[in-house]
């Protein structure tokens, strides 16, 4: 796919696999997975040894570069709407393969390229938008965009994951480090977290923590993994906890920076949750009204861990004194 929807006033603007011409800086950070990807042009399906696990074949290294330039173009859109109005529309790059793993060193837990990692220097460098918040809400922690700026005190990056989860990083006392010291939000969260738990932590951790933080621009890895019936996790969102994180987002980058922000898509191994998923996020960017009552039968979940997701909460706040 090469698809792209110009920017409007208000709504989205959704790239499918656009601007592989703006891909150098992903060529870059992940450069020393170059080779791997030129023996898989060469050989066909491939393991990646040490990735976690994950496979190339001929075409995956055309198809992360066209991942990681479908974010550097959808930055160029929303930066130019943003200059026409007050309300530019949101963007989301619906991409595969998945950015959040990939670690400077090369590819890693299905990804090869940093997608939101590129985008948010490229926002930098090309736009002059120096503060950048990454909100990562992803069932995995994302390790590699959490290393590539882990002393960058301009990178705000938060992430809540489930607790022990692939693959092992992301613990809550890690909070950056040099000049980046407190720049890095981890919250792991107790298996059986969902929609209670997010709405707690988007109110007393996220919009907090952005409100302090003053991002020109939000760019968010969107993972919906975090499903109640994901088959590779064990928390209970639903699709109407990721409207409401939809929601809440899109209104703290309409009060902090004018409305700039980006959704990545990362994880969701449903495909029907996916889907439903996604398409609710959009009516959140369109202000239309969640059909969460269509797509969620609360047959389908169990009682929260409350006492141990008010402890995790709590203790995300005193370390970052939110």
């Amino acid at each position: 796919m090469d698809r792209k929807m110009a920017p409007g006033a208000g709504g989205l603007v959704v790239v499918e696999h656009a601007g592989a011409e703006k891909t150098m800086a992903g060529q870059r950070i992940a450069a020393c997975g170059l080779e791997v990807m030129s023996r898989a042009s060469d050989e066909g399906l491939i393991l990646i040894e040490g990735s976690g696990p994950t496979y190339a074949t001929e075409t995956t290294f055309k198809e992360s570069l066209l991942s990681a330039g479908a974010g550097i173009t959808l930055v160029d859109s929303v930066v130019a709407a943003s200059k026409l109005g007050p309300n530019p529309p949101l963007g989301f790059a619906l991409v595969r393969p998945p950015g959040h793993h990939a670690v400077p060193e090369g590819p890693m837990g299905f990804c090869v390229f940093g997608n939101i990692a590129v985008a948010a220097r490229y926002a930098q460098h090309q736009h002059g938008l120096k503060r950048a918040m990454i909100i990562d809400f992803d069932v995995h922690h994302g390790n590699g965009t959490c290393d590539a700026f882990y002393d960058d005190p301009d990178i705000f990056f938060l992430s809540t994951h489930q607790l022990g989860s692939y693959p092992g990083t992301g613990k809550i006392h890690q909070v950056g480090k040099d000049d980046g010291e407190g720049t890095t939000l981890n919250l792991p969260l107790p298996g059986g977290a969902g929609d209670y738990a997010m709405r707690s932590t988007f109110e007393e951790v996220i919009a907090p923590s952005a409100q302090r933080f003053k991002p020109d621009i939000i760019l968010v890895s969107a993972g919906y993994d975090a499903h109640a019936l994901d088959p590779l996790a064990g928390l209970q969102f639903t699709t109407g906890t990721f409207y409401m994180l939809s929601s809440g987002i899109k209104q703290l980058a309409k009060e902090l920076c004018g409305g700039r922000c980006i959704f990545f898509l990362e994880g969701g191994y449903n495909l029907q949750t996916l889907s439903s998923s996604v398409a609710n996020t959009f009516r959140a960017f369109l202000d239309e009204p969640s059909l969460a009552a269509q797509f969620d039968d609360p047959a389908m979940l169990f009682e929260e861990p409350t006492r141990k997701i008010k402890e995790a909460i709590d203790k995300a706040k005193s370390i970052h004194s939110l």
